[in-house]
């Protein structure tokens, strides 16, 4: 699970108003915080942004006051981490999980399965859920679907109320987030959202490409 973070962007004045020198700073610690942190997201198996990023300011000797990076500079700095160390690995494990989000998004079909998260993107690490986001009127028919077809699951914890239910499937290895939106709150994303997002058609041009 990520949380928000809701500091004001470093750098800058309430009033707007760059802060020069500081801000140089600021965009410093910023950066790295989001190398440390992408560190211990991949390397330790840390799902909880905002305690990653707490843990690698006392890392890095940072005062409380220290500015957070976005989890857009999380995601950044985790994708440069696996461009420069993931290797071989890093790339059969993505096909892995990408392989499984195709499965499951053709079982799940009916209600338009879209993958999002590091496994969309590329950036996921080992420990990455496969995340897919489907649409339904009622959480409980897909419920009635995955225990009909004697697919275990339970209820992800946490406060996702505005999101939606939240399932969580076990999977050897691999481990899938189903994100339950109904229709009305699909539609009414924020224009401003520009997280990947991957239908079946994607994922599977993804996976054939060489």
């Amino acid at each position: 699970m990520r949380e928000r973070d809701e500091r004001p962007a470093a750098g800058r004045r309430r009033d707007g108003a760059a802060a020069g020198p500081r801000a140089e700073h600021g965009r410093q610690d910023r950066a790295r915080i989001a190398h440390a942190a992408a560190r211990l997201i991949v390397e330790h198996g840390l799902n909880d942004w905002a305690l990653a990023k707490r843990k690698a300011a006392r890392q890095l000797m940072l005062p409380d006051s220290a500015p957070f990076p976005s989890n857009e500079e999380i995601e950044a700095a985790l994708a440069e981490y696996q461009a420069l160390f993931g290797g071989e690995a890093h790339r059969r494990a993505l096909r892995a999980q990408r392989l499984c989000a195709r499965e499951w998004m053709q079982r799940l079909a009916a209600w338009s399965p879209l993958l999002v998260g590091g496994v969309a993107a590329g950036w996921a690490s080992a420990h990455s859920d496969v995340r897919i986001e489907i649409v339904a009127d009622d959480p409980k028919a897909v419920e009635l679907f995955l225990a009909g077809r004697g697919i275990g699951y339970r209820a992800a914890g946490g406060n996702r109320a505005e999101d939606g239910a939240v399932l969580l499937l076990g999977e050897r290895d691999l481990a899938v987030r189903l994100e339950i939106l109904t229709p009305n709150e699909r539609r009414q994303r924020p224009r401003q959202d520009a997280t990947l997002r991957l239908d079946a058609a994607a994922v599977a041009a993804l996976l054939d490409a060489p």
